[in-house]
């Protein structure tokens, strides 16, 4: 069967804001990664701005005003007032998207932020491995995903932790090894609402060239303009 092209969405003349909060441990590459979207963003009609501080999330003026916040913040420590604003504003309805460890291998052990986002990275094997990713059939239909075929990626491959409600999207599969005799299939992509709001993770996207492979690209795109308001 051929898959459809792993084009984005069309261009809306709608103005949207968005807004980018980066920082945290620079192995992410926060500044980079994120600015490979910016473009992209603005292509699809927002306003783009970009926080180095987390101090952002208790601006409560700002995020209402703001319809998409795309987060790469690895590690770090919120406080209960910035956890709080910013799953107040999502509930309220705005967007909240991000991918790998800058979105959940942030803030660690704040089970709050956690109940956001819908689960937490908990280790992944050493270096970089060769691994698929595979869209569920049964969410093959959806905007994130539609006409997107398995695919293979050369980067971490994230276990993780997760809450049961949530709409698991991709997962990816864990060879049986010397601590299981068995496969383990692990949410890789999913979305979650909070409230009025939207939630996209993606475990995808350690390093910036992991975003060369079209559907991880596509699939990023496409989350953040399902996540936005």
């Amino acid at each position: 069967m051929t898959a459809t092209p792993v084009t984005a969405t069309t261009v809306t003349p709608a103005i949207r804001r968005a807004l980018v909060v980066r920082g945290g441990w620079e192995g992410h590459s926060p500044v980079e990664i994120t600015d490979l979207f910016v473009p992209f963003l603005k292509e699809q009609g927002f306003t783009v701005e970009t926080s180095d501080t987390l101090a952002v999330y208790t601006d409560a003026e700002l995020l209402a005003a703001t319809d998409l916040v795309i987060q790469c913040w690895t590690m770090g420590e919120t406080t209960a007032e910035q956890t709080r604003g910013l799953a107040q504003a999502v509930r309220a309805g705005t967007g909240f998207a991000g991918w790998h460890g800058g979105i959940i291998d942030s803030f660690r052990g704040d089970v709050d932020y956690t109940l956001l986002t819908g689960g937490q990275f908990l280790r992944h094997p050493p270096g970089f491995l060769d691994h698929g990713v595979e869209i569920r059939p049964e969410r093959a239909d959806h905007p994130v995903t539609a006409g997107l075929a398995d695919f293979r990626v050369f980067t971490e491959q994230y276990w993780v932790a997760t809450d049961p409600d949530i709409d698991v999207l991709a997962t990816t599969t864990f060879p049986a090894d010397e601590e299981r005799d068995h496969e383990v299939v692990m949410p890789a992509v999913w979305t979650r609402r909070q409230g009025a709001g939207r939630v996209f993770v993606s475990a995808i996207g350690h390093k910036a060239d992991d975003f060369d492979v079209p559907e991880v690209r596509a699939l990023t795109e496409r989350g953040l303009l399902w996540a936005s308001r």
